[in-house]
């Protein structure tokens, strides 16, 4: 059995959650269909988060978000996207990874684990967190290699090593040092903190480093990962470092092999930016449709939230302007 929708979106995160809420204005039936829970990205942010963004920027389907703080932290994001999946009694479908998407004539027929789709219209909103950077390489399948961080009491009285030098390895580092890491140890490709580290925390995390309290090794890089040490490549020579948890906080990129699978075009230029109409989000692929941080390609940091809620409503405007 298949079911019939003009409209699949594949992923429930903010944005996906906000094309569902047009659809369901405009009288469409649709699904949102995501491998993960309600707003998994989210979900796998570290605990303790706060948004950069005012509550009110964050906001979708006019539900008022509430914060008790300046800006939101994770939990309160999470109850909100909760209470705005079911004011407006979203037709979501958790835990379902799709597996395969073919177009025949104009129905996409979706395969997911659970069940088979037939939509006339497809849009993607699935980020880009579900993808880390390896290190590629050997060891890096160990447990204690994490490329998600979650919190710093598991690394108490633990020799850490973190990688990256952007602003998720630069609060890493400095959380997990205050919160009693035996050591914490930096491995940097570049030769300098990342220039683009928020100027309130780049004078901490120079002083620390100045000081000893955290090593960093810049020009250098991880070249294997051992149950109790790691190797590491630096311009002085290999050295080896004692080692309990290695945190890979590489970044993330979205996922091009599903997009091209579908046939949609990646470009050629530096950020690999699939191709779509601006003014409908509409891909090279007739009724297939972007939103939110995927339409960046690898520039991950030109589409949020705050400024790619817009691209719900003109998606469905152009669905309905195709059905008259």
């Amino acid at each position: 059995m298949s079911e019939k929708v003009d409209v699949l979106v594949v992923g429930a995160g903010p944005i996906g959650l906000a094309c569902g809420i047009e659809a369901e204005k405009a009288g469409l039936k649709y699904v949102i269909v995501d491998k993960g829970c309600l707003v998994n990205s989210l979900y796998n942010y570290p605990s303790n988060m706060t948004f950069f963004s005012t509550s009110d920027r964050l906001e979708i389907g006019d539900v008022p978000f509430i914060s008790h703080n300046p800006k939101p932290t994770r939990p309160e994001a999470l109850e909100y996207y909760r209470r705005v999946a079911s004011s407006w009694k979203l037709k979501t479908r958790l835990y379902e990874q799709i597996e395969h998407v073919n177009k025949q004539d104009d129905v996409f027929e979706i395969k997911s684990t659970k069940q088979t789709y037939l939509a006339d219209n497809l849009i993607i909103a699935t980020g880009f967190y579900d993808l880390p950077y390896l290190l590629n390489v050997p060891g890096e399948n160990l447990p204690k290699v994490k490329h998600y961080y979650d919190e710093p009491h598991p690394y108490y009285d633990m020799n850490v090593i973190v990688v990256g030098a952007a602003n998720s390895s630069v609060d890493v580092a400095l959380e997990v040092y205050r919160k009693g890491a035996k050591s914490v140890t930096m491995v940097i490709r570049e030769e300098e903190i990342n220039p683009r580290v928020k100027y309130w925390v780049r004078p901490d995390i120079d002083n620390r480093i100045k000081e000893g309290s955290i090593k960093a090794y810049f020009n250098s890089n991880i070249t294997r990962i051992e149950e109790h040490e790691v190797l590491v490549n630096t311009p002085e020579g290999d050295i080896v470092i004692p080692n309990d948890f290695v945190l890979a906080m590489t970044g993330y990129q979205p996922d091009f092999s599903f997009l091209e699978s579908i046939g949609i075009q990646i470009g050629n230029d530096e950020f690999k930016t699939p191709v779509y109409n601006e003014k409908t989000m509409q891909t090279n692929v007739s009724g297939a449709y972007l939103a939110g941080v995927i339409c960046g390609g690898l520039k991950t940091n030109a589409w949020f939230i705050e400024n790619s809620r817009e691209h719900a409503e003109l998606i469905v405007n152009h669905i309905l302007q195709k059905v008259g």
